[in-house]
């Protein structure tokens, strides 16, 4: 059965369909990657307009506690197998906003990153690169984010919860 889930796989990381989700400056460079010059869609990267619609979520720029809830929420209703790609320095550490009290410091801690493309903010290049990075851990069935999210789910929800504290939305369920 090794076979059909190498298949899988391989279908899989040449059928990137991204759901990105940009604040501040992080959506600047997201943008150009669909004119002729980057042509991702070369790639097989394609943008989607809806959670359901996607297996990629690219988080770029900085979270408020407030952006998070809506993260989460989008990262929730998309369908596995799903992806996490943290673009920016802002999502690994909190950027420039690292001493904010309304910035997230680390996106690892609420949602399950399956790749960081650093730099504030990387280059179209870089995200291409980040791109192929991503579908070679996907050909080799190590991008696991959404697994761990299942497994860890309590650690993650109680993550949320911590920071998010008018949580009025219904806990994700299998």
């Amino acid at each position: 059965m090794q076979i059909v889930e190498d298949l899988f796989n391989w279908a899989r990381a040449n059928s990137i369909w991204i759901l990105g989700f940009g604040t501040g400056c992080g959506a600047i460079e997201m943008r150009p990657l669909m004119t002729p010059r980057f042509d991702a869609y070369r790639f097989g990267v394609q943008w989607r307009a809806t959670p359901r619609q996607a297996n990629l979520f690219v988080i770029s720029g900085y979270l408020s506690v407030k952006t998070l809830k809506r993260v989460v929420r989008s990262y929730e209703q998309m369908q596995n197998p799903k992806y996490v790609v943290g673009l920016g320095s802002c999502t690994i550490n909190g950027g420039m906003y690292w001493d904010s009290y309304n910035t997230i410091k680390q996106l690892a801690d609420y949602l399950p990153v399956d790749l960081y493309i650093t730099g504030c903010m990387p280059r179209p290049e870089a995200l291409l690169a980040g791109f192929e990075d991503l579908k070679t851990l996907i050909r080799a069935g190590k991008a696991e984010g959404a697994n761990r999210y299942a497994e860890n789910f309590d650690w993650y929800k109680a993550n949320q919860k911590k920071v998010i504290l008018d949580w009025d939305m219904p806990d994700y369920n299998w």
